[in-house]
């Protein structure tokens, strides 16, 4: 009997179409990494401009999430220009589902600069890195995103501060908003979620004590499903009111994903 301490992820289940999605996907992920991305990496430095990197990286997104089974599902816009995006964290993926509809600057944990591929991603589309726990290493972060807000840059955060299970949404901290205010961008919030019949399913955020590789190849050989990704309605930026701001858009988000009060 599964402890119900223990999510359902980690618990092992009999899946006897693993070793064929293997077999499919593997030689697609090789050829993907190998073939495609340095393809990607010669076109983008022979046309440098904006337009063509950014769709490259989305396109090069999308295609990755689509190795791993993902149906991808869009919601609503993502706005033009300089915004903050907030969003509410449950994969490693989260960085991918997104990256596939706009070229974004992340804030992320440093750890991720390390993982395979991932890391690779993130960097190449500007994701600045934090040390978690390190307050010096935050207030760097907020004033490199207020530069690349005010040079018209999209970025995107995390407001947890980490990945959950996906069956809530913890709180926003408020301290990144301030970004917004400062740079003078709208925030957007963004609904993510992973499953079918708009249900997350647990399969997909990190189990307990999983590491990242170990998640990597799990998600690969694992069944298809919907990536949803919602554009919700911007939130109004009021200044000295970033409290506010990380409510508003958390509670928009919990809205869009049925979670009620979670």
């Amino acid at each position: 009997m599964r402890d119900p301490s223990i999510p359902a992820a980690a618990t092992p289940t009999r899946d006897g179409l693993r070793v064929l999605r293997y077999a499919w996907r593997v030689p697609l992920l090789i050829v993907h990494v190998l073939v495609a991305l340095p393809l990607a990496l010669v076109v983008a430095s022979r046309l440098a401009g904006v337009s063509i990197r950014s769709g490259l990286i989305r396109w090069w997104s999308g295609r990755l999430m689509r190795i791993f089974g993902f149906r991808i599902v869009r919601f609503g816009t993502p706005l033009p220009g300089a915004v903050l995006y907030v969003a509410n964290h449950i994969s490693w993926l989260d960085i991918v589902l997104m990256l596939s509809q706009r070229a974004v600057s992340f804030v992320a944990k440093s750890e991720i600069d390390r993982w395979p591929l991932v890391g690779w991603l993130a960097s190449c589309a500007g994701t600045i890195f934090h040390r978690r726990g390190n307050t010096d290493s935050l207030n760097r972060v907020m004033a490199r995103v207020v530069e690349r807000l005010r040079d018209g840059a999209p970025v995107g955060v995390f407001p947890e501060g980490g990945s959950g299970h996906g069956d809530r949404v913890g709180t926003f901290h408020a301290r990144i908003f301030q970004t917004a205010l400062d740079a003078g961008v709208p925030v957007q919030p963004v609904a993510l979620r992973y499953g079918d019949d708009s249900r997350q399913d647990p399969r997909v955020p990190f189990a307990a004590g999983e590491k990242f590789l170990t998640n990597f190849l799990r998600l690969l050989g694992g069944p298809p499903m919907d990536a949803e990704v919602h554009f919700l309605d911007p939130v109004e930026s009021t200044p000295d009111a970033r409290r506010r701001m990380a409510d508003e858009s958390r509670a928009r988000i919990v809205a869009t994903l049925g979670y009620g009060d979670a």
